[in-house]
């Protein structure tokens, strides 16, 4: 029995939700968001809330009810607030800017590394070693930040390379005499 399932998604006070069959639409401030629910779950808009419910009591139907809600949850917060992605850079002369909407990264490689940047994502650089990673679609955000780590993830020695913000890196001994 889902937990987290139960509960219905309250629609929050400047989005507009509509559901239709299996589709949830949410429009709000920040843009908009279509999630298509699976066919073992059932979706219903009532008393401004979004329920979810399972089709049945099999095992697949189960384990995909609160998964929908979350992603329910997910896009109501997304058109409303938005999603937000914090990395650092440790190193020396490890540093990002930002050439029009590409980032620009120098990761101790012969050669800058340039991402672009993918559509419905925004990025700012407010520090050279800080990177912010912002969008609607929470999904995209953590996609998009993780292939930014990806190019140089933090090294268990110094500590060098691109983490995410408030991440802990287990740090090894060196060498010994």
């Amino acid at each position: 029995m889902s937990r987290i399932g139960k509960k219905p998604v309250q629609v929050p006070a400047g989005v507009t939700a509509t559901v239709n069959g299996q589709t949830v639409t949410a429009k709000g401030p920040k843009g908009e968001l279509i999630f298509v629910a699976n066919d073992e779950v059932l979706v219903k808009l009532e008393d401004n809330a979004v329920s979810v419910t399972p089709v049945d009591q099999s095992k697949d139907a189960r384990s995909k009810w609160g998964m929908s809600r979350t992603m329910i949850e997910n896009i109501f917060k997304g058109v409303k607030d938005g999603f937000e992605r914090k990395l650092e850079i440790n190193g020396v002369g490890y540093r990002a800017s930002l050439q029009g909407k590409n980032l620009q990264l120098a990761l101790g490689f012969s050669h800058d590394v340039v991402y672009q940047t993918p559509e419905g994502i925004s990025i700012a650089v407010p520090k050279p070693t800080e990177i912010v990673v912002t969008g609607i679609n929470k999904q995209q955000v953590g996609q998009v930040a993780a292939e930014i780590r990806e190019y140089r993830g933090p090294e268990p020695y110094k500590g060098k390379g691109v983490k995410y913000a408030g991440e802990r890196i287990v740090r090894k001994e060196g060498k010994k005499k």
